[in-house]
């Protein structure tokens, strides 16, 4: 629940116009407490040759939009450091997935200032859809899990 809190606090404005208060808030949470964590479960995971990690980036890290740049910035930094982990942890017996859903319904939107009725509703998955699908692809051993839409051809365009 405390994780949950600085998220709300993140709201969307371009790079440019942020307050320094948004923009270390932002990287706060998807940088520092992100690598806090991981580094903190992997002593004990790698002293027993078990365990597993669950990163969340976002398909933001792979195409920013004008005002999510830093947004974007910071979940590439999630997508850089969990690739090269996996790398690092090859052969341990402790996996990592990382995961980049798409719009996912949570309140952060309404927060950030981009209702979720802005959105075609057959891009946007429910946070439980997301859940399932980041645990689907962990249980077939996907190192990277990709939750998505039904309509595979709105990736494609």
């Amino acid at each position: 629940m405390q994780l949950a809190k600085p998220a709300r606090r993140s709201a969307q404005r371009s790079t440019i116009n942020t307050s320094d208060e948004n923009a270390a808030s932002t990287i706060a949470l998807n940088i520092t407490a992100l690598t806090r964590l991981t580094r903190a479960a992997l002593p004990a995971f790698l002293s027993r040759n078990a365990g597993a990690i669950i990163n969340i980036a976002s398909v933001m890290a792979l195409h920013s939009l004008p005002i999510t740049s830093l947004y974007s910035g910071t979940k590439g930094y999630v997508v850089n450091f969990s690739r090269g982990l996996q790398e690092e942890l090859a052969g341990t017996g402790v996996r990592l997935q990382l995961v980049l859903p798409a719009a996912t319904a949570t309140e952060f939107y309404e927060f950030a200032g981009m209702p979720l009725s802005a959105f075609d509703p057959a891009v946007v998955m429910t946070a439980e859809d997301m859940v399932d699908a980041a645990l689907a692809g962990f249980d077939q051993g996907e190192a990277i899990t990709l939750p998505s839409v039904h309509d595979r051809g709105l990736w494609e365009t």
